[in-house]
């Protein structure tokens, strides 16, 4: 009886801090976006290890894993870790090199296309309209019918003045980006190192402090819901990266085979616009598209045709094969979750809500199937009789 008190005084607290959430919220969510903005970098770098930590654990277990000696074991980590991020850097450096100049190439085209209109239609319009009607019209000829070259000046200087504030805003605002993202990427980088090097010695003291702090009950369901995130999240990651890399190549095989210009170049950028679920490859279709138009307009329609059925057939066959059985998610539930995150967060939501759906679903699943299965009766133990003492 003298712990009845807790249960109100634990209630009375919950709603007095409700209280000031919803009293206090404009404060409390401008000081989190704050506490958010300062701790991005270590945010960032927590998700480059997870994803690096894919890889890094795969070269684990090929770099001679059944080899005792101590400086091979030593050397495991730093070597695996390395590997690691050479290769994603490798990819990024393939990927920028294989679409950034076929992109320069198209876009200067088009421009060295819209040159010689612009210069037709500079050249009509100088004819129906000479100076003097220009002058008039912005408001620089005189009473007498001259023109107001004091005025034209005043105007050309304050103009020219803006163009050199706004340009020195822009640079200024240019190089503090510049050095904000190199600042990030930095820590992001070393943050993503140290996590790498010691993450069993940060889980098993994450997991010393839970245990400490939670019920055991609590800790065996929380425990159960980081398994299931973690899986999830896995599976879904490799399964996306997969499902890119056959996208892309069935994209190049078919632009190949159709005789589609840049074919190597938009196949890339259709693969790696894949690993946004769902929507990602019609962005590099579009891309795509705009390039091809820039040779030929009609193979740029007939390209959209093509990227068309192959998405249907990658959408129907592959991406439920390769992603939705690794995840354990149906197709409609990825469709919602893709709409809901992406209107909520963007792409960055897109790449998130499908794994958390997924792992919210997986519990689900199991608890229902838990609930619903009838637990087996124990049988009653049977009371030995009691044998009479000898006399």
């Amino acid at each position: 009886m003298k712990y009845e008190w807790k249960g109100p005084v634990r209630f009375g607290v919950v709603l007095f801090l409700l209280y000031l959430a919803v009293h206090y919220w404009g404060k409390l969510s401008s000081l989190l976006l704050l506490a958010l903005g300062a701790a991005f970098p270590l945010v960032l770098g927590a998700v480059v290890a997870y994803a690096v930590n894919i890889l890094m654990s795969m070269y684990e277990r090929w770099y001679f894993p059944a080899s005792q000696n101590q400086a091979i074991v030593k050397s495991r980590r730093p070597v695996c870790l390395v590997l690691a991020y050479a290769s994603l850097i490798a990819i990024v450096v393939l990927i920028v090199r294989m679409i950034l100049p076929e992109l320069a190439n198209s876009v200067s085209l088009l421009i060295r296309e819209a040159i010689p209109l612009l210069e037709d239609l500079s050249l009509k319009i100088n004819e129906n309209l000479d100076m003097n009607q220009l002058a008039a019209f912005s408001g620089l000829v005189l009473a007498d019918g001259s023109i107001d070259w004091r005025e034209i000046l005043t105007t050309a200087v304050n103009w020219l003045i803006s163009g050199l504030g706004g340009v020195m805003g822009s640079v200024m605002s240019l190089a503090s980006t510049t050095v904000s993202a190199a600042f990030t990427a930095i820590v992001s980088t070393i943050f993503s190192i140290y996590l790498l090097f010691g993450k069993e010695k940060l889980q098993s003291n994450c997991a010393r402090v839970l245990k400490t702090y939670l019920k055991p009950t609590w800790y065996s369901r929380l425990i159960y819901f980081l398994d299931t995130l973690n899986t999830c999240f896995h599976n879904f990651v490799v399964g996306q990266c997969t499902e890119a890399v056959i996208l892309g190549l069935l994209c190049m095989g078919g632009m190949m085979l159709f005789r589609f210009p840049y074919a190597s170049m938009v196949g890339t950028l259709v693969g790696f616009t894949a690993l946004i679920p769902v929507a990602g490859a019609y962005i590099g279709a579009g891309v795509g598209a705009f390039m091809i138009f820039t040779s030929s307009p009609l193979q740029a329609l007939l390209f959209l045709i093509f990227i068309g059925i192959l998405q249907q057939l990658e959408g129907n066959l592959i991406y439920p094969k390769v992603v939705g059985s690794s995840i354990g998610l149906p197709g409609i539930w990825v469709l919602a979750a893709v709409t809901v995150g992406g209107g909520v967060l963007g792409i960055g939501g897109m790449l998130l809500a499908v794994p958390l759906t997924a792992t919210l679903y997986q519990m689900l699943r199991s608890d229902v199937i838990r609930r619903n299965t009838p637990q087996p009766i124990s049988p009653t133990p049977e009371i030995p009789e009691e044998t009479p003492p000898e006399e």
